[in-house]
């Protein structure tokens, strides 16, 4: 790190410690100890070195090369040229964190024009910006519901073909939850290729959140409009997990009758980054906020 001190600044702290220079802060180091002889390579270009590391690079297959099915929810996206030119644009980016807006500007601009397209996209009425990843933003869901309830409603209904490091997430976040059930998807023996309406007999009064993907996990497309019913007749909230490059061609959640929709962020033009984290989508109906 850089420090601008003037020679009259060391020299005040130097004695504020009790010290006459900067190399009697390491006097505890045995001397033969201080600068080892490091047995480096000879120095080499900018274009050599990249080359070299380039040769490296080419012993691994990369999803360049191969059709890659590890990501589940993250994908090898083409990401335009122009998104690096716009987020390196000062009206974008800004030094400064979002809660010193008088200097940040270009950050609170780029967080609504990302809340207001996760607001379009979902048909929701209110976006944050943002959550660790998809699978803590979906997680973040079942606690908001729960507490929506003031613990009171204690059953969750997750469908079979929600992303299972989404689910194993969710158990994580409840597991000291009192009296806590997730129900839909602990019975290995079930079809993880089921109907997503085969939660329907699953949702009872106990029940304050009832969660679906799309599309799902195995990028099938349903339309939800009869579990988010059934979910609301049962006073319960239903959310969406979903796709945000989907949801471009797809009916929005808000029409299923969605009160929460969470997703994986990614696609929007994150690269991917050996796996993440990215960012994670939530989205809900304004009488939800706090």
């Amino acid at each position: 790190m850089f420090l601008p001190n003037a020679d009259h600044d060391r020299e005040r702290m130097l004695a504020a410690i009790g010290v006459e220079k900067v190399e009697d802060l390491f006097r505890d180091v045995p001397e033969k100890y201080r600068f080892p002889n490091i047995d480096l390579p000879a120095a080499q270009t900018e274009m050599q070195a990249a080359a070299n590391l380039n040769e490296l690079a080419m012993t691994n297959i990369t999803s360049r090369d191969t059709i890659c099915f590890l990501g589940a929810g993250a994908y090898n996206h083409y990401i335009p040229a122009v998104v690096d030119a716009i987020i390196q644009r000062g009206e974008f980016l800004t030094a400064y964190t979002p809660y010193q807006p008088e200097v940040s500007q270009g950050t609170l601009q780029a967080i609504f024009e990302y809340q207001s397209l996760i607001a379009a996209l979902t048909g929701m009425e209110v976006s944050n910006a943002s959550h660790y990843d998809g699978a803590t933003a979906t997680a973040e869901a079942v606690v908001l519901a729960y507490h929506n309830f003031r613990g009171k409603r204690s059953r969750v209904v997750l469908a079979q073909s929600i992303n299972p490091q989404y689910r194993k997430v969710i158990r994580t976040y409840t597991h000291g939850y009192p009296n806590f059930e997730i129900v839909g998807d602990g019975n290995t023996a079930e079809d993880p290729l089921a109907e997503p309406e085969s939660i329907l007999p699953l949702i009872d009064q106990n029940t304050s959140l009832v969660m679906v993907q799309y599309p799902d996990y195995f990028g099938r497309i349903y339309d939800y409009t009869r579990i988010g019913a059934a979910a609301h007749a049962a006073g319960a909230l239903f959310c969406v997990v979903v796709n945000p490059t989907a949801l471009g061609m797809l009916k929005p959640p808000s029409e299923f009758g969605a009160d929460l929709v969470v997703g994986e962020g990614q696609p929007l033009g994150i690269p991917l980054s050996y796996g993440g984290p990215y960012l994670g989508i939530f989205a809900a109906r304004k009488e939800l906020v706090r």
